[in-house]
């Protein structure tokens, strides 16, 4: 299928206007709207003097957030989301997401804007793909979580019906981090999915790579005859070969669009293989943009977490996010990742054959769990 992404960051910055906006200008918006007392949150502004430096006056550049050093989520999940509140919102409604809690203790978020930009930039990417529209059937998580309502948003925007299933994500990890296993609620969710399949004819069907797998080989026949024109995918990853075996044998007539990304930092959108880009050891055959300046992805050297690695080469993804709603700067995430370079549909650095990091030959990797 021909997709129509030669105009896609024109049509993205016409969305989103602050797309369009330089990266070091919009580091100095932000600073100086996280840390005005009249704008700022208390999370952010109660930490202004006890920083070493001004953030408003002394950083003048994104690179000149390394000043702020790592980050630490442990700071994130102490707070409370009244204080994570930014004071310039006071008279907007807002929601509380939650993380999935790969890591640990899930962080707690608050969203006043984030998610209508995320509906907007990746809505015009569907439409690129001319699968935009229809209803959707949401094999995700909702609740407290991100994704479920981003997904519902998505389809709000094109007055599309949403089939969710109950989907309660964090009862697999504590099951796995006990000893036990995923199997009896993962085909308690399967279930639930083919029933609503089987019921109605959605158009798109949101879930993780995890569970299109398990999802795949329960199906009495193929997607595409259910009425699905597209599967979208985030969270969990998958293996090179299990994403070989999934369009080969599960996928044909159906376009895969998969993100990467968490309710930190948001979705780094899928960029297809082009003709002579290198080939990336353990890649799925794609790379990951993640919008600048709203956030920004850096691969950086392990051993050393300021050095960034040449593109071609893997290290751990660190992230920054710059958003009204949520600053966190130099967050070193739980994934690694090959650094690549720019892309024809995403002028901007991606990262590709991402996998859990592990600190050592003996730590123990995320509890990825379904999610």
């Amino acid at each position: 299928m021909t997709t129509a992404f030669g105009t896609l960051p024109d049509t993205l910055r016409e969305r989103v206007p602050e797309l369009g906006v330089d990266l070091d200008t919009w580091t100095r918006r932000m600073m100086r709207w996280h840390f005005e007392p009249e704008t700022g949150s208390p999370f952010w502004v109660t930490r202004r003097d006890k920083l070493g430096f001004d953030p408003v006056k002394d950083v003048d550049c994104f690179a000149a957030l390394d000043r702020f050093g790592l980050f630490d989520k442990a700071e994130l999940r102490a707070a409370s989301a009244r204080d994570l509140r930014p004071r310039g919102y006071g008279d907007r409604p807002f929601r509380v997401f939650e993380t999935g809690g790969t890591t640990g203790t899930p962080c707690r978020i608050v969203n006043v804007t984030r998610l209508a930009y995320d509906v907007e930039i990746y809505r015009a990417v569907l439409e690129a793909r001319g699968v935009a529209g229809g209803d959707i059937l949401a094999m995700t998580p909702s609740g407290p979580h991100a994704y479920g309502h981003f997904v519902e948003g998505l389809a709000d925007s094109w007055r599309g019906a949403v089939f969710a299933i109950d989907f309660d994500p964090r009862w697999v990890k504590a099951a796995l981090r006990s000893g036990g296993e995923a199997d009896a609620y993962t085909a308690h969710l399967i279930d639930q999915t083919l029933a609503l399949l089987a019921a109605e004819r959605p158009s798109l069907l949101f879930t993780t790579s995890r569970l299109l797998l398990e999802l795949a080989m329960r199906l009495p026949r193929p997607l595409h005859t259910y009425g699905i024109r597209a599967v979208c995918t985030g969270g969990t990853s998958c293996t090179a070969a299990e994403a070989e075996f999934l369009r080969a044998e599960h996928l044909t007539g159906v376009q895969w669009i998969d993100t990467y990304g968490n309710t930190l930092v948001g979705h780094a959108l899928q960029a297809d293989a082009v003709a002579g880009a290198p080939d990336v050891p353990d890649g799925t055959g794609h790379s990951y943009h993640l919008p600048p300046p709203f956030a920004v992805l850096t691969v950086v050297d392990p051993a050393d977490p300021w050095r960034e690695v040449e593109v071609g080469q893997r290290g751990r993804v660190r992230t920054t996010t710059l958003l009204e709603d949520l600053f966190l700067p130099n967050l070193l995430e739980r994934d690694s990742a090959v650094r690549t370079g720019p892309h024809p549909w995403f002028p901007w650095d991606g990262v590709a054959a991402v996998r859990p990091f592990r600190e050592s030959a003996d730590a123990g990797e995320a509890v990825e769990g379904v999610y």
